[in-house]
């Protein structure tokens, strides 16, 4: 298996090398029902050049590594809760010119007798277009070298049947001062049949109960993950504070319909700030 640095929006990555010319692309978190079983999503080249563009998925969810970073884990052993077998993309190949828009369907032919539950996919929209200029001694010969580059963009796609439900567990919450910030650190446990998507808040509090910082990020706990969050400490004066982090499935970049609704949950720890 391999891992791939990711940001953790949407359900939970978008990863784009923005260094070329790429492309737009709506909407960019997925949910296909078992009902339905396809979706679609928009392909736009804002470019002034056509750009080839490929589409393929792959099976993959959000981790933590050992300093609380997301990353990509793409497990190569068989998941049963994997869909990138059995989801296709219509057309998987394509040249957009300037300006233009494709429709790309996504297809899903699941096996028969699927349980109940969530099941995941990546998609990714490679795009190529553009050259970067590369440096050489200048030789005198005229000759110019390039790169040609990839823009590849990575969107989370969730199949869901039937009764869904999903929770998180909070455990090992800590904090600690880190030169002008407070480090958070707390390990979340998904239950249930479906990812946790939603947003993690945080808030620091004096003795007199004023809230002195604060933090809200989108968070995505497919299976297990101990993310790092930070709280600006400059200026805080050494002391006894309250730290309280609260989880929901409330997010303000996603319509509640492609949320799975969970009941909050909350932990909170006193600390000792030199």
């Amino acid at each position: 298996m391999r891992a791939i640095r990711i940001a953790a929006i949407g359900f939970g990555l978008t990863t784009s090398l923005a260094t070329a010319q790429g492309v737009v692309v709506a909407p960019h978190a997925i949910v296909v029902d078992h009902r339905t079983r396809s979706a679609a999503i928009t392909i736009y080249n804002p470019g002034n050049e056509p750009t080839e563009v490929t589409i393929a998925t792959f099976y993959g969810y959000p981790v933590t590594d050992s300093t609380g970073e997301f990353e990509l884990l793409t497990p190569t052993d068989p998941d049963p809760q994997s869909a990138a077998s059995w989801i296709e993309a219509y057309p998987k190949r394509m040249m957009i010119g300037p300006l233009e828009k494709q429709i790309v369907r996504l297809l899903a032919r699941p096996p028969a007798n699927l349980p109940d539950g969530e099941y995941w996919s990546r998609i990714m929209i490679a795009a190529k277009g553009g050259k970067l200029p590369v440096a050489t001694p200048d030789s005198g010969s005229g000759i110019q070298v390039g790169l040609n580059l990839e823009v590849r963009t990575i969107l989370p796609l969730q199949y869901r049947k039937g009764t869904l439900r999903t929770e998180v567990g909070l455990d090992s919450l800590t904090a600690r001062r880190v030169s002008d910030s407070v480090a958070v650190r707390v390990r979340m446990v998904r239950g249930g049949n479906a990812a946790f998507i939603g947003t993690a808040k945080g808030e620091l509090t004096d003795q007199a109960g004023r809230v002195v910082g604060s933090f809200a990020v989108p968070i995505a706990v497919y299976r297990s993950v101990t993310p790092r969050f930070a709280i600006p400490a400059t200026g805080l004066p050494a002391g006894r504070y309250r730290l309280a982090l609260t989880l929901s499935t409330a997010r303000t970049d996603l319509a509640a319909d492609q949320l799975v609704q969970a009941t909050p949950v909350a932990s909170r720890i006193d600390i000792d700030l030199p």
